[in-house]
């Protein structure tokens, strides 16, 4: 088994032009060369062209009516030809590809100009003869230029296009391997400003827990968990209530015969949505809950509220318990306290300046977020194209090494 050459792409390029000098060289000079005959070619046809255009134009001033027919349609023909050679695109660097498209576009333009040639010039004649012939002379040079450099392209240049083409993977694997330092770079950046984003988000958080814990703020917070107790204890009180609550509340809006206030109904929306608050701000014996109560136990024995029988048991229970036991009494004094004790330490100076400065904090923490999300997707993006970028250097370097196995059959390893 024959060794393996090691490479990176800065050395393959040297190592393999002084490889394959000898046969490359010779070959793209003489490709050159006659690129530069063709272009000399299409001058000339050009030169030629106008001057059928300037010749039939100065006969068509004289206005002679035996040749005024024919210098129109050779002076329209030649305008043809002048403005044909114009659009073929002479490649300023000679490769392979570049020669093979020039090649089959003035194939084109030539094939066209040969078929007016043909059916055009007999119709001029037997005006313009001088003309005519030098112009089809001009254009038989030309078509011989060529027809030999399709010649050289199709059996010689066809030889050495796979090397070229190596040639040319390997310029594009420097710029691909340059493009991705520069996005490994970037791909770094990102990673370190996430992170330092990440940092700042939990120092602010840091900064929002000690505020939390501090002094008459801590104080409420242990309120709140004492009223979030009592929440669930008045929440479990009334649970058998639930049901009837709502029936009586769609009873008092969209019906008729509940009995219950302006007031009442309004007392009843809040029991709905947040029992601690309606309870907590009612006055001692809490008077309102009791009026809508009696009112929903006149409704429940009337069988206003279309109960079931189960449910209809467990809610006279209850109310019994409330209206004639006082069973909410201990709840709702402690309902009472702990919820005027919390007012006033929320109206406190202190608590006040806590809470301006958590909101501050949290300000801080939302846009930390937002650029944490904007430098996520920049992460993603980088990322994306840096995974790309390597994934093309990997299959130019498969590619080159294919490539001089095939051209050279020596095996090579870019590195």
């Amino acid at each position: 088994m024959s060794d393996v050459l090691e490479f990176n792409s800065k050395n393959i390029k040297a190592w393999l032009e002084r490889e394959t000098g000898s046969l490359f060289i010779p070959i793209h000079s003489k490709s050159q060369k006659l690129l530069d005959s063709m272009r000399k070619s299409l001058e000339d046809l050009s030169d030629v062209s106008k001057m059928l255009l300037e010749d039939s134009g100065k006969e068509i001033e004289k206005r002679n009516m035996r040749v005024y027919g024919r210098a129109r349609a050779l002076n329209k023909l030649a305008r043809l030809f002048v403005d044909r050679t114009k659009l073929i695109r002479i490649p300023d660097k000679v490769t392979y590809d570049n020669l093979n498209g020039f090649v089959q576009e003035t194939q084109r333009a030539f094939f066209v100009t040969e078929t007016d040639v043909k059916n055009f010039f007999p119709r001029v004649s037997p005006f313009f003869i001088l003309d005519r012939r030098k112009f089809q002379a001009v254009f038989e040079k030309a078509r011989e230029s060529l027809r030999e450099l399709n010649g050289f392209l199709t059996r010689e240049y066809v030889k050495t296009k796979t090397l070229e083409e190596t040639f040319q993977i390997i310029g594009e694997l420097q710029v691909l391997e340059e493009q991705a330092v520069v996005q490994k770079e970037q791909k770094t950046t990102s990673e370190s400003e996430k992170a330092k984003i990440e940092r700042e988000i939990a120092e602010t958080e840091q900064r929002m827990a000690s505020l939390k814990n501090k002094g008459t703020l801590s104080l409420l917070n242990q309120m709140n968990m004492e009223i979030d107790a009592l929440s669930v204890e008045i929440k479990h009180s009334l649970q058998h209530l639930q049901k009837p609550f709502i029936k009586l509340q769609s009873l008092a809006l969209h019906g008729e015969g509940s009995g219950l206030t302006l007031e009442e109904i309004n007392k009843l929306g809040k029991y709905l949505e947040d029992p601690f608050d309606a309870f907590a701000t009612e006055e001692a014996g809490y008077p309102l809950l009791k009026q809508i109560l009696e009112k929903m136990r006149e409704a429940i024995s009337e069988d206003k509220l279309k109960l079931k029988p189960e449910k209809t048991r467990k809610a006279e229970q209850v109310l019994e318990s409330i209206l004639n036991q006082n069973s909410l009494a201990s709840l709702h004094q402690k309902s009472v306290d702990v919820s005027m004790r919390r007012k006033q330490l929320s109206s406190s100076i202190e608590v006040a300046e806590i809470e301006k400065d958590l909101l501050k904090l949290r300000e801080q923490v939302e846009a930390l977020e937002r650029r944490k999300r904007i430098v996520e997707g920049e992460q993603i993006t980088r990322e994306r194209a840096y995974s790309e970028t390597v994934e093309k250097i990997r299959n130019h370097k498969t590619e080159i090494e294919k490539n001089v196995f095939n051209f050279m059959n020596k095996k090579i390893r870019v590195g």
